[in-house]
Protein backbone atom coordinates (compact mmCIF):
# COMPACT_ATOMS: atom_id res chain seq x y z
CA UNK A 1 0.00 0.00 0.00
CA UNK A 2 2.19 2.39 -1.27
CA UNK A 3 1.89 6.27 -2.18
CA UNK A 4 1.26 5.82 -6.12
CA UNK A 5 -0.81 4.25 -8.16
CA UNK A 6 -4.07 4.79 -10.11
CA UNK A 7 -6.99 6.37 -8.34
CA UNK A 8 -10.15 3.90 -8.74
CA UNK A 9 -13.26 6.91 -7.49
CA UNK A 10 -16.79 7.44 -9.58
CA UNK A 11 -16.75 10.85 -11.23
CA UNK A 12 -18.79 12.92 -8.30
CA UNK A 13 -16.33 11.89 -5.67
CA UNK A 14 -14.28 15.58 -6.20
CA UNK A 15 -17.96 17.49 -5.90
CA UNK A 16 -19.16 15.26 -3.03
CA UNK A 17 -15.96 15.88 -1.25
CA UNK A 18 -16.44 19.65 -1.82
CA UNK A 19 -19.95 19.74 -0.82
CA UNK A 20 -19.16 17.50 2.45
CA UNK A 21 -16.22 20.49 3.15
CA UNK A 22 -19.03 22.93 2.85
CA UNK A 23 -21.82 21.33 4.90
CA UNK A 24 -19.59 21.39 7.68
CA UNK A 25 -19.26 16.99 7.56
CA UNK A 26 -15.77 15.56 8.70
CA UNK A 27 -14.16 14.09 5.81
CA UNK A 28 -12.72 10.86 7.04
CA UNK A 29 -11.17 8.10 4.68
CA UNK A 30 -10.21 4.28 5.44
CA UNK A 31 -7.10 2.68 4.39
CA UNK A 32 -6.92 -0.25 4.02
CA UNK A 33 -9.97 -2.95 2.92
CA UNK A 34 -9.46 -6.70 4.42
CA UNK A 35 -12.17 -7.66 6.77
CA UNK A 36 -11.09 -4.46 9.66
CA UNK A 37 -10.99 -1.94 6.99
CA UNK A 38 -13.79 -2.80 5.38
CA UNK A 39 -16.34 -2.81 8.59
CA UNK A 40 -14.55 0.49 9.26
CA UNK A 41 -16.02 1.59 6.00
CA UNK A 42 -19.62 -0.04 6.77
CA UNK A 43 -19.48 1.58 10.34
CA UNK A 44 -18.18 5.13 9.05
CA UNK A 45 -20.55 5.02 6.18
CA UNK A 46 -23.24 5.38 8.69
CA UNK A 47 -22.28 8.03 11.03
CA UNK A 48 -23.90 11.42 11.46
CA UNK A 49 -21.57 14.56 11.10
CA UNK A 50 -19.36 11.99 8.44
CA UNK A 51 -18.43 12.12 5.07
CA UNK A 52 -17.11 8.99 4.26
CA UNK A 53 -14.39 9.97 1.05
CA UNK A 54 -13.11 6.68 0.25
CA UNK A 55 -11.39 3.68 1.05
CA UNK A 56 -7.67 2.92 -0.23
CA UNK A 57 -6.12 -0.77 -0.61
CA UNK A 58 -3.70 -2.08 -3.19
CA UNK A 59 -6.28 -4.74 -4.58
CA UNK A 60 -8.65 -4.50 -7.25
CA UNK A 61 -10.92 -7.19 -5.16
CA UNK A 62 -10.71 -5.46 -1.86
CA UNK A 63 -11.88 -2.30 -3.24
CA UNK A 64 -14.60 -4.26 -5.33
CA UNK A 65 -15.81 -5.81 -1.92
CA UNK A 66 -16.04 -2.50 0.10
CA UNK A 67 -17.17 -0.63 -2.37
CA UNK A 68 -20.33 -2.83 -2.53
CA UNK A 69 -20.32 -2.87 0.92
CA UNK A 70 -20.02 0.80 1.89
CA UNK A 71 -21.08 2.43 -1.39
CA UNK A 72 -18.53 4.43 -1.25
CA UNK A 73 -15.29 5.41 -3.70
CA UNK A 74 -12.13 3.94 -3.50
CA UNK A 75 -8.00 4.72 -4.44
CA UNK A 76 -5.38 2.31 -5.42
CA UNK A 77 -2.57 4.79 -3.06
CA UNK A 78 -2.68 7.01 0.10
CA UNK A 79 -1.14 9.85 -1.70
CA UNK A 80 -4.69 9.57 -3.91
CA UNK A 81 -6.75 9.55 -0.75
CA UNK A 82 -4.55 12.43 1.00
CA UNK A 83 -5.02 14.58 -2.63
CA UNK A 84 -8.32 14.19 -2.48
CA UNK A 85 -9.18 15.96 0.97
CA UNK A 86 -9.67 13.92 4.30
CA UNK A 87 -9.93 15.67 7.62
CA UNK A 88 -8.99 11.99 9.48
CA UNK A 89 -8.14 8.39 8.74
CA UNK A 90 -7.87 5.04 10.11
CA UNK A 91 -5.72 2.95 9.50
CA UNK A 92 -6.61 -0.87 9.10
CA UNK A 93 -3.41 -1.88 6.98
CA UNK A 94 -0.95 -4.82 7.99
CA UNK A 95 0.83 -3.82 10.57
CA UNK A 96 4.60 -3.08 9.22
CA UNK A 97 3.11 -0.84 7.05
CA UNK A 98 1.35 1.18 9.97
CA UNK A 99 4.38 3.54 10.44
CA UNK A 100 5.26 4.80 6.59
CA UNK A 101 1.19 5.18 6.69
CA UNK A 102 0.70 7.12 9.90
CA UNK A 103 3.64 9.73 9.16
CA UNK A 104 2.22 10.71 5.71
CA UNK A 105 -0.97 11.24 7.26
CA UNK A 106 0.21 13.10 9.85
CA UNK A 107 2.53 15.38 7.60
CA UNK A 108 -0.84 16.50 5.96
CA UNK A 109 -1.90 17.31 9.49
CA UNK A 110 -4.55 14.61 9.02
CA UNK A 111 -5.92 12.78 12.44
CA UNK A 112 -4.93 9.07 12.76
CA UNK A 113 -6.44 6.50 14.77
CA UNK A 114 -4.59 3.42 13.78
CA UNK A 115 -5.48 -0.22 14.58
CA UNK A 116 -3.53 -2.30 17.55
CA UNK A 117 -1.35 -3.09 16.88
CA UNK A 118 0.35 0.62 16.52
CA UNK A 119 3.33 -0.58 14.93
CA UNK A 120 5.98 -3.43 14.06
CA UNK A 121 8.09 -2.21 16.76
CA UNK A 122 8.27 0.59 20.03
CA UNK A 123 10.44 2.62 18.30
CA UNK A 124 7.66 3.08 15.24
CA UNK A 125 5.20 3.14 17.36
CA UNK A 126 7.37 6.40 19.60
CA UNK A 127 7.68 7.93 15.58
CA UNK A 128 4.24 8.11 15.40
CA UNK A 129 3.36 9.35 18.65
CA UNK A 130 5.86 12.16 18.63
CA UNK A 131 4.86 13.27 14.89
CA UNK A 132 1.47 13.41 15.75
CA UNK A 133 2.38 15.76 18.89
CA UNK A 134 4.55 17.91 16.79
CA UNK A 135 2.04 18.32 14.24
CA UNK A 136 -0.63 19.09 16.62
CA UNK A 137 -3.18 15.90 15.67
CA UNK A 138 -5.58 13.83 17.40
CA UNK A 139 -3.67 10.36 17.39
CA UNK A 140 -5.93 6.93 18.54
CA UNK A 141 -5.31 3.36 19.10
CA UNK A 142 -7.61 0.87 17.61
CA UNK A 143 -7.80 -1.33 20.66
CA UNK A 144 -11.50 -2.28 20.11
CA UNK A 145 -11.78 -4.60 23.27
CA UNK A 146 -12.26 -1.40 25.92
CA UNK A 147 -15.35 -0.78 23.68
CA UNK A 148 -17.00 -4.15 23.85
CA UNK A 149 -19.77 -3.58 26.37
CA UNK A 150 -19.44 -6.44 28.94
CA UNK A 151 -14.96 -4.95 29.16
CA UNK A 152 -17.39 -1.31 29.96
CA UNK A 153 -19.13 -3.53 32.70
CA UNK A 154 -16.47 -5.09 34.27
CA UNK A 155 -14.64 -1.67 34.42
CA UNK A 156 -17.87 -0.18 35.94
CA UNK A 157 -18.07 -3.09 38.95
CA UNK A 158 -14.56 -2.82 39.89
CA UNK A 159 -14.35 1.08 40.25
CA UNK A 160 -12.44 2.00 43.70
CA UNK A 161 -11.75 -1.76 44.34
CA UNK A 162 -8.93 -2.91 45.36
CA UNK A 163 -7.94 -5.33 42.72
CA UNK A 164 -6.40 -8.85 43.64
CA UNK A 165 -5.84 -10.68 40.51
CA UNK A 166 -7.39 -10.62 36.75
CA UNK A 167 -7.25 -13.36 34.25
CA UNK A 168 -8.19 -13.65 30.51
CA UNK A 169 -8.64 -16.15 28.42
CA UNK A 170 -8.78 -15.47 24.48
CA UNK A 171 -8.65 -18.78 22.52
CA UNK A 172 -10.18 -20.12 19.04
CA UNK A 173 -8.79 -21.87 16.09
CA UNK A 174 -6.05 -21.42 13.70
CA UNK A 175 -6.85 -18.24 11.57
CA UNK A 176 -7.70 -18.38 8.01
CA UNK A 177 -5.82 -16.03 7.29
CA UNK A 178 -2.11 -15.84 6.61
CA UNK A 179 -0.37 -13.71 9.50
CA UNK A 180 3.60 -12.91 9.96
CA UNK A 181 3.03 -12.79 13.50
CA UNK A 182 1.79 -15.40 16.67
CA UNK A 183 -0.67 -15.14 18.79
CA UNK A 184 0.80 -12.61 21.43
CA UNK A 185 0.65 -9.74 18.92
CA UNK A 186 -2.06 -10.81 17.15
CA UNK A 187 -4.54 -11.53 20.42
CA UNK A 188 -3.01 -11.35 23.68
CA UNK A 189 -1.99 -6.90 22.96
CA UNK A 190 -5.75 -7.10 23.25
CA UNK A 191 -5.68 -8.39 27.19
CA UNK A 192 -2.52 -6.61 27.92
CA UNK A 193 -4.11 -3.08 27.11
CA UNK A 194 -7.05 -4.40 29.66
CA UNK A 195 -5.22 -5.36 32.52
CA UNK A 196 -3.08 -1.81 32.29
CA UNK A 197 -6.56 0.14 31.61
CA UNK A 198 -8.54 -2.07 34.43
CA UNK A 199 -5.48 -1.11 37.22
CA UNK A 200 -4.30 2.17 35.98
CA UNK A 201 -1.17 0.57 36.31
CA UNK A 202 1.89 -0.35 34.36
CA UNK A 203 2.98 -3.54 34.00
CA UNK A 204 6.48 -4.35 35.76
CA UNK A 205 7.29 -7.54 35.62
CA UNK A 206 6.82 -10.95 32.87
CA UNK A 207 6.91 -14.15 32.83
CA UNK A 208 5.87 -15.94 29.10
CA UNK A 209 5.17 -19.62 28.71
CA UNK A 210 5.69 -19.86 24.77
CA UNK A 211 5.26 -23.41 22.39
CA UNK A 212 4.71 -23.36 18.71
CA UNK A 213 2.29 -26.84 17.89
CA UNK A 214 1.28 -26.13 14.58
CA UNK A 215 2.19 -22.24 13.64
CA UNK A 216 5.77 -21.13 12.54
CA UNK A 217 5.54 -18.51 14.97
CA UNK A 218 4.04 -19.46 19.38
CA UNK A 219 0.61 -20.70 18.71
CA UNK A 220 0.37 -20.95 22.83
CA UNK A 221 1.15 -18.49 24.85
CA UNK A 222 0.50 -18.88 28.67
CA UNK A 223 1.86 -15.12 29.99
CA UNK A 224 2.00 -14.15 33.84
CA UNK A 225 2.38 -10.53 34.75
CA UNK A 226 2.66 -8.15 37.99
CA UNK A 227 1.94 -4.48 37.92
CA UNK A 228 3.17 -1.79 39.65
CA UNK A 229 0.29 -1.75 42.00
CA UNK A 230 0.67 -5.23 42.58
CA UNK A 231 -2.49 -6.76 40.77
CA UNK A 232 -1.32 -10.52 39.48
CA UNK A 233 -2.80 -10.92 36.15
CA UNK A 234 -2.80 -13.86 33.58
CA UNK A 235 -3.45 -14.49 29.79
CA UNK A 236 -4.11 -18.14 27.97
CA UNK A 237 -4.22 -17.97 24.35
CA UNK A 238 -3.98 -19.81 21.85
CA UNK A 239 -4.81 -20.97 17.96
CA UNK A 240 -5.64 -24.75 18.95
CA UNK A 241 -9.08 -24.11 20.24
CA UNK A 242 -11.76 -25.34 17.84
CA UNK A 243 -13.93 -22.70 19.11
CA UNK A 244 -13.85 -18.98 20.11
CA UNK A 245 -13.75 -18.39 23.93
CA UNK A 246 -13.14 -14.72 25.31
CA UNK A 247 -13.81 -14.66 29.20
CA UNK A 248 -12.44 -12.12 32.03
CA UNK A 249 -12.51 -12.66 36.08
CA UNK A 250 -11.20 -10.15 38.30
CA UNK A 251 -10.57 -10.85 41.92
CA UNK A 252 -11.19 -7.80 43.82
CA UNK A 253 -10.91 -7.41 48.17
CA UNK A 254 -14.86 -7.27 48.14
CA UNK A 255 -15.90 -9.29 44.85
CA UNK A 256 -15.25 -11.78 42.34
CA UNK A 257 -16.33 -10.20 38.72
CA UNK A 258 -16.73 -12.80 35.93
CA UNK A 259 -17.42 -11.83 32.29
CA UNK A 260 -18.16 -13.67 28.81
CA UNK A 261 -17.18 -11.14 26.41
CA UNK A 262 -18.39 -13.05 23.22
CA UNK A 263 -22.11 -13.67 24.58
CA UNK A 264 -21.66 -10.23 26.80
CA UNK A 265 -22.59 -12.02 30.22
CA UNK A 266 -21.24 -10.30 33.50
CA UNK A 267 -21.15 -11.72 36.82
CA UNK A 268 -21.05 -10.53 39.87
CA UNK A 269 -20.35 -12.30 43.00
CA UNK A 270 -20.37 -10.05 46.64
CA UNK A 271 -21.03 -9.81 49.83
CA UNK A 272 -18.89 -12.70 51.31
CA UNK A 273 -19.71 -14.44 54.73
CA UNK A 274 -17.21 -16.92 56.95
CA UNK A 275 -19.42 -19.70 56.17
CA UNK A 276 -18.62 -19.38 52.65
CA UNK A 277 -22.04 -18.01 51.46
CA UNK A 278 -22.44 -15.36 49.28
CA UNK A 279 -24.87 -13.26 46.65
CA UNK A 280 -24.54 -13.04 43.06
CA UNK A 281 -26.01 -10.70 40.67
CA UNK A 282 -25.66 -10.65 36.81
CA UNK A 283 -24.74 -6.55 35.83
CA UNK A 284 -26.26 -4.70 33.30
CA UNK A 285 -24.48 -4.80 30.10
CA UNK A 286 -25.10 -2.31 26.73
CA UNK A 287 -25.59 -3.71 23.30
CA UNK A 288 -23.67 -1.38 20.97
CA UNK A 289 -21.47 -2.50 18.42
CA UNK A 290 -17.56 -2.09 19.64
CA UNK A 291 -16.32 -0.76 16.43
CA UNK A 292 -18.89 1.75 16.21
CA UNK A 293 -18.45 2.96 19.83
CA UNK A 294 -14.54 3.08 19.32
CA UNK A 295 -14.94 5.12 15.83
CA UNK A 296 -17.59 7.42 17.37
CA UNK A 297 -14.57 8.05 20.50
CA UNK A 298 -12.12 9.03 17.82
CA UNK A 299 -14.95 11.58 15.60
CA UNK A 300 -15.41 12.92 18.99
CA UNK A 301 -12.15 13.34 20.00
CA UNK A 302 -11.43 15.15 16.66
CA UNK A 303 -13.68 17.67 17.16
CA UNK A 304 -13.64 18.21 20.30
CA UNK A 305 -9.87 18.44 20.46
CA UNK A 306 -9.86 16.09 23.87
CA UNK A 307 -7.79 13.56 25.01
CA UNK A 308 -8.65 10.25 22.46
CA UNK A 309 -10.57 7.06 24.68
CA UNK A 310 -6.72 5.38 23.54
CA UNK A 311 -4.03 7.31 23.26
CA UNK A 312 -1.16 6.85 21.14
CA UNK A 313 1.61 6.78 24.30
CA UNK A 314 -1.11 3.59 25.68
CA UNK A 315 -0.56 1.80 22.48
CA UNK A 316 2.83 1.41 22.44
CA UNK A 317 3.22 0.98 26.33
CA UNK A 318 1.22 -2.15 25.43
CA UNK A 319 3.18 -3.03 22.33
CA UNK A 320 6.11 -3.15 24.56
CA UNK A 321 4.95 -5.53 27.01
CA UNK A 322 3.93 -7.73 24.18
CA UNK A 323 7.44 -7.99 22.57
CA UNK A 324 8.98 -8.47 26.47
CA UNK A 325 6.98 -11.27 26.00
CA UNK A 326 8.45 -12.34 23.05
CA UNK A 327 12.12 -11.65 24.37
CA UNK A 328 13.13 -15.24 25.10
CA UNK A 329 16.06 -17.06 24.72
CA UNK A 330 16.63 -18.69 21.57
CA UNK A 331 14.92 -22.33 21.78
CA UNK A 332 12.94 -21.00 24.68
CA UNK A 333 10.19 -21.23 22.33
CA UNK A 334 8.89 -24.83 23.25
CA UNK A 335 7.55 -27.76 19.95
CA UNK A 336 5.49 -30.21 21.40
CA UNK A 337 6.30 -33.83 20.33
CA UNK A 338 3.50 -36.11 19.83
CA UNK A 339 3.43 -38.82 22.09
CA UNK A 340 4.51 -42.05 21.47
CA UNK A 341 2.29 -44.75 20.48
CA UNK A 342 1.13 -47.09 23.88
CA UNK A 343 1.99 -50.66 23.09
CA UNK A 344 -1.34 -52.87 23.40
Amino acid sequence: MTASGSTQKNSTSDKGNDNAKAAGLLRIGVIGAGVMGSNHARVLAGLPGVALVGVVDPLADNRKRVTDMAACPTFSSVEELLNAGVDAVTIAAPTHLHRDIALACIAHKVHVLVEKPIASTAEEGHEIVNAARAAGVTLMVGHVERFNPAVAAIKQAIKGEEILSIGITRVGPFPPRMSNVGVVIDLAVHDIDLIRWFTDSDIVDVQPQLASAVAEREDIALLQFRTASGVLAHINTNWLTPFKARSVTVATREKYIQGDLLTRQVTECFGFQRDGSYSMRHLSVGHDEPLRAELMAFLKAVSTGDKPAVTGEEGVASLEIAIKCLDVPAGAIAQPRRPRAVAS
